[in-house]
């Protein structure tokens, strides 16, 4: 789980989240981690807590829970288990509208974010329309956004719904 936090609130957001887990800081401005058995609920469990404690409703940002995780060590590796994850996915994304964002917090392999975004659209894109269900894509109000959230080799890829958007106010992945 990466967790995006604002200037002010890192030292609370921090010392909040340390009641869930071990939470590390990683080497990036105002960008936490976390590994959890179960990130869906520690993200509910940290709404329910900012309904509670609004100053850290004020100091998070974005809550990204990973579905599934990657280790990479080069681009082509990368690029290789992003499109694995992917078309796993493939029967929930056909015949629907999405849209994907990359999170990209690390540069030691040059992965050019719109490159990279374009790719795996265009590659779910071609892969809906051979299974004969033209899916689509949307910015706005679409039925599903993938974010991929990478901390150097390690990423973290989620598939939200517009349900699951609409339901956590945290869970913000453009």
């Amino acid at each position: 789980m990466v967790i995006s936090v604002y200037q002010d609130g890192f030292r609370r957001a921090l010392r909040a989240l340390e009641e869930y887990g071990p939470v590390d800081r990683s080497p990036y401005h105002n960008v936490l981690v976390m590994r959890v058995e179960d990130p869906t609920a520690l993200l509910e469990a940290i709404e329910r807590k900012t309904e509670i404690n609004t100053a850290l409703y004020d100091a998070i940002s974005r809550v990204a829970p990973a579905m599934r995780t990657i280790d990479f060590q080069s681009i082509e590796e990368f690029k290789e288990r992003i499109t694995s994850v992917l078309m796993k996915w493939l029967p929930r994304l056909t015949g629907s509208s999405f849209h994907v964002r990359l999170h990209r917090r690390g540069d030691c392999h040059e992965l050019r974010t719109p490159d990279l975004e374009r790719l795996f659209v265009d590659l779910l894109l071609d892969a809906t329309a051979i299974k004969g269900a033209q899916s689509k894509i949307s910015f706005t109000d679409p039925d599903a956004v993938i974010a991929i959230d990478t901390v150097d080799d390690r990423a973290g890829i989620g598939l939200w719904t517009r349900e699951d958007l609409a339901h956590h106010r945290l869970l913000r992945p453009d």
